[in-house]
């Protein structure tokens, strides 16, 4: 299952484990390996029959036992099954208990703190990361950019990992000498129970806006999904929620009893912060808890990222660290790769590279970046294909607050890229934008590079961190900052005047 399992570890008691569950053809089963994929199966190990969106693992059973497979894990009996079978209610969540007890639990021997929401879960993510390990504690992360188990970061392929993976890294973490660990939770991770076994001691919902509606159908099923990181907290165990957001509401009226903690712009969170000033440079702010209070300087930028570091800043304080050391640690934070990341040039007008592919994070990107240009701001934006087609034009809605908007393409998948477009150009009210679109995202770039005079930014929106595009089943390299930097002289970065750090 992972090379990091313990090969002196006692087999794992099913009947144990899940009291509950129904077994066939035995009184118990006891393994020592499990696996999802049945091509990957040997003597003895056990078979989790997923159940799949596009295909259900109970189809792949009889492949799995021709390779061996000593017992199978499935959410009904399967008839002419010649292993032993354990029938439980919710196979993934159980595959995911499995897997944290064939890795010897080690969400429980670490400090965990869980993050979701629709935006500002990288951001906050790495916040806190920073943080800590200013602060001393070794802290891993678990996110969408990268893997980091305390001596190797690798870049992610989703944004929750499945549970062999996640279970996997949290016990390299355990090996390394990690005591704390970031993670983000996706809505998709939570409804799928692909995190169910790691146990956290502070979960943070940053916010609940339209995303991802192709798969959880609705508004209510999204927030519903959300909701789950709350059935994973360890005994005692925080609950962070943004009192900026309406959902935090609703989610409150729900954990009556337990520890919950509210961050804000508004006077009626448990922590507050006020912005004292804030340039293309960085953000000088003010936190209060209480009758405390405490400076604090970001290189982020944007409200946005005030709420972020306000959700770290709550995070981290539950491990007891005071409101100074969380302050070096949000400082020493420089960037997060493809959120509102700077791309230096040697032209006289701003560019900067984000994720933003939400309406309410473009609408958050626009409002950062607009009261600080003198000039045009140039938005180049798309739209995902094969995803939730509802918040298009929202997207082009969003995008036309700008002065300027490309629409292109962003991943545009199995989808006629012309098509997204029409789509997304569907949402284009605002008649003093000037919009164009382009299928072409490089030649998008191009375009906005060429309308951009001194005084001007240029925010190229969707794909952030990304180092691809995804067209017809295929991956093309493409990354936004290279593809500035191979249109526009590049210098190396020079020193940048910030705000007063020494006034913090």
């Amino acid at each position: 299952m992972s090379p990091w399992l313990p090969q002196s570890q006692e087999p794992v008691s099913l009947r144990q484990l899940f009291p509950a569950a129904s077994f066939v053809g035995c009184a118990d089963i006891r393994i020592t390996d499990i696996c999802e994929d049945s091509t990957r199966c040997k003597p003895r190990t056990m078979f989790a029959a997923l159940p799949g969106t596009r295909c259900q693992g109970t189809a792949f059973v009889a492949d799995a036992v021709n390779r061996g497979a000593g017992s199978v894990l499935v959410e009904r009996p399967l008839p002419d099954v010649s292993v032993p079978q354990c029938v439980v209610q919710n196979v993934r969540a159980a595959y995911s208990y499995l897997c944290e007890a064939l890795h010897e639990y080690p969400s429980q021997r670490l400090k965990t703190v869980g993050v979701t929401g629709t935006n500002g879960k990288t951001t906050t993510t790495y916040l806190v990361r920073s943080i800590l390990k200013s602060a001393g504690h070794p802290t891993g992360m678990i996110g969408t950019i990268e893997y980091d188990d305390g001596i190797e970061q690798k870049p992610a392929q989703l944004t929750t990992p499945d549970s062999a993976t996640l279970a996997s890294s949290l016990s390299r973490m355990v090996h390394n000498r990690q005591t704390h660990v970031a993670m983000e939770l996706s809505s998709h991770a939570l409804d799928q129970g692909r995190a169910a076994g790691t146990q956290l001691d502070v979960a943070v919902v940053t916010n609940v806006t339209h995303d991802h509606f192709d798969y959880h159908r609705d508004s209510q099923a999204y927030a519903e999904a959300k909701s789950r990181i709350f059935d994973q907290c360890k005994p005692g165990a925080t609950i962070v929620l943004n009192a900026d957001d309406p959902s935090s509401q609703a989610f409150q009226a729900r954990l009556a009893g337990r520890k919950v903690v509210t961050y804000g712009m508004r006077p009626n969170a448990n922590v507050t912060a006020e912005v004292l000033e804030h340039s293309l440079h960085g953000t000088r702010f003010r936190v209060h808890v209480g009758t405390d209070s405490q400076m604090f300087w970001t290189s982020l930028i944007g409200p946005h990222n005030v709420s972020n570091c306000l959700a770290a800043i709550v995070a981290t304080s539950t491990f007891g660290l005071s409101l100074r050391e969380i302050s070096a640690g949000i400082e020493r934070l420089d960037v997060v790769p493809g959120r509102l990341e700077r791309v230096v040039h040697d032209r006289d007008f701003h560019l900067f590279v984000d994720y933003a592919h939400t309406p309410d994070a473009l609408t958050h990107a626009i409002e950062t970046l607009k009261p600080h240009t003198a000039g045009k701001l140039i938005c180049v934006f798309g739209a995902g294909g094969d995803r939730d087609q509802s918040k298009r034009p929202l997207l082009g809605r969003a995008a036309t607050e700008a002065d300027v908007a490309i629409i292109t393409s962003d991943n545009p998948r199995s989808e006629d890229p012309a098509s997204i477009i029409q789509d997304v150009a569907a949402g284009v009210t605002n008649a003093r934008c000037e919009y164009h679109t382009e299928t072409n995202r490089r030649a998008a770039i191009e375009l906005a590079t060429s309308l951009a005079t001194s005084g001007d930014t240029i925010l190229i929106a969707g794909k952030g961190h990304e180092r691809f595009q995804e067209i017809k089943g295929e991956r093309y390299p493409f990354d936004d900052r290279e593809v500035v930097q191979n249109i526009l002289p590049f210098r190396l970065p020079q020193p940048q005047p910030v705000l007063d750090r020494m006034s913090a």
